[in-house]
């Protein structure tokens, strides 16, 4: 038999599988990763409700939860095609290979001014992010900050929210940079 029929698992008589996905998962891992991302699902589904039942949460705040990936934004925030300003968190294949997942701000294309908006913006909160433990700024690019958080948490939804609902105190120098920006 020649040698792709042996590397696909024709002659060995396991099922086959595309080489990016048998190097991505060793037998029984498949199973396990889609039980965890379901859960992730589930645990963002949490945060999601969370959000909207916080008190500060009102009619100006927007909440895109796309299963293992959620941003929270403000209405004003040019966030309508989910690419302008906005924090976000994701758990998929990549973070659970790392088992560590982000929590960043952006300020994607849409973003009027981008580079100038991020320059306003570290102006004005660079002190206070400095300070919180964990975080970094980098100004590259649309990333502005980012914290990483290990996967083993207890209480990952509570830490989620409590993440994001400190990231929500910078809203305030976020509208402001933006609206000198208009």
């Amino acid at each position: 038999m020649n040698q792709s029929a042996h590397s696909n698992g024709a002659q060995t008589g396991e099922p086959w599988l595309p080489l990016a996905l048998r190097e991505l998962l060793r037998l029984g891992e498949l199973e396990v990763k889609g039980k965890f991302l379901k859960d992730v699902k589930n645990t963002f589904r949490n945060v999601e409700k969370m959000l909207r039942h916080a008190r500060w949460f009102d009619d100006d705040w927007r909440v895109y939860n796309r299963g293992p990936y959620l941003q929270l934004y403000k209405s004003n925030w040019y966030n309508h095609s989910n690419s302008g300003v906005h924090f976000e968190t994701f758990i998929e294949t990549a973070q659970l290979q790392k088992q560590s997942f982000p929590v960043l701000m952006h300020a994607e294309e849409d973003c009027p001014s981008q580079t100038e908006f991020i320059s306003r913006f570290l102006d004005l909160e660079r002190d206070r992010i400095e300070k919180w433990k964990g975080y970094s700024i980098e100004a590259t690019g649309y990333s502005v900050l980012r914290k990483t958080l290990p996967l083993g948490l207890k209480k990952l939804e509570d830490r989620i929210f409590e993440e994001l609902s400190q990231l929500k105190l910078l809203s305030a120098s976020i509208d402001e940079a933006l609206i000198a920006l208009s």
